[in-house]
């Protein structure tokens, strides 16, 4: 399962993030990491970073897709993964499908998270409100008025990545403004549909597993019942055997052999009386 997921500031899109992560066994990439990462092991796309960087300026798109390229190739990505922060623009959106094609790899889908910007900012002045009422500081970044930054920056940036992705048909759209749990069962439910999820394999019944298992030659196929065997095996020796399955005597033929000497025959007896009446009447 390989994802992206949109939605402005304040979406929900990070929860959303782990919870898939947590029940598919994808990694969640994000640049931020991946790039402090990479500056971390010395890599050469990660010291093309660290000189930028460290001159103040924007790391590049191409060095970027770099990161991602390396990150993508290691064992934990294989799975699938969910990209946090990437793309933020039309280019670098079409960068990352330059990318996956030469990887070989498809891009599931694209899940936007749709919320309302005045319920998310009406949220945003209660927590500040309620931080305050506790003594406690509020963040910086969590603000009324940050957040209308954020949310500008987001329309002009990222926003048009909405119509790129739904002309490829990836787009997915979730209301956002729903509780957690309905937002995940929501995703969960679309990335089914489309196929994005493995199905679990479906259990066989035991009759079937039986009837297959006789069809493929499984050690008990063509195998006869042991009350079977038993009977047939006192047959030939002449005697009696007693069933397993049935707990009765199992009663077999005694062969009466041509010239035994035991069983004279009637028509012979016969003969003889006849000659001896004979025999007296003359």
């Amino acid at each position: 399962m390989r994802l992206i997921l949109l939605g402005p500031p304040g979406s929900g899109k990070g929860t959303q993030a782990q919870r898939l992560v947590h029940k598919h066994g994808i990694v969640q990439l994000s640049t931020g990491e991946m790039l402090r990462a990479a500056v971390a092991a010395g890599t050469p796309v990660g010291l093309q970073a660290k000189e930028i960087m460290a001159n103040g300026g924007l790391v590049p798109d191409e060095i970027v897709v770099g990161i991602i390229s390396d990150r993508l190739d290691q064992p934990d990505a294989k799975k699938g993964f969910i990209l946090d922060g990437f793309p933020r623009t039309v280019p670098q959106a079409a960068a990352l499908d330059e990318l996956l094609k030469k990887k070989h790899l498809k891009l599931d889908a694209v899940v936007e998270l749709r919320v309302n910007e005045s319920a998310l900012l009406e949220r945003v002045e209660t927590r500040a409100a309620e931080t305050r009422a506790r003594g406690e500081e509020v963040r910086v970044d969590d603000t009324p008025e940050v957040l209308t930054k954020r949310l500008a920056q987001y329309r002009s940036m990222t926003e048009p990545l909405i119509h790129y992705y739904s002309e490829r048909r990836k787009l997915l759209t979730v209301d956002g403004m729903m509780t957690i749990e309905h937002v995940t069962r929501e995703i969960n439910r679309i990335l089914a549909a489309i196929g994005a999820m493995e199905p679990k394999p479906a259990k066989t019944p035991p009759a079937k597993r039986a009837a297959v298992g006789v069809k493929t030659g499984s050690k008990s196929a063509g195998k006869a019942p042991k009350a079977v065997k038993k009977a047939a095996h006192a047959a030939r020796k002449g005697g009696k055997s007693v069933s397993k399955a049935t707990k009765k005597p199992v009663k077999t033929a005694k062969v009466a052999f041509a010239g035994s000497p035991k069983k004279p025959q009637r028509k012979q007896r016969k003969r003889s009386r006849k000659s001896e009446l004979n025999a007296r009447s003359g």
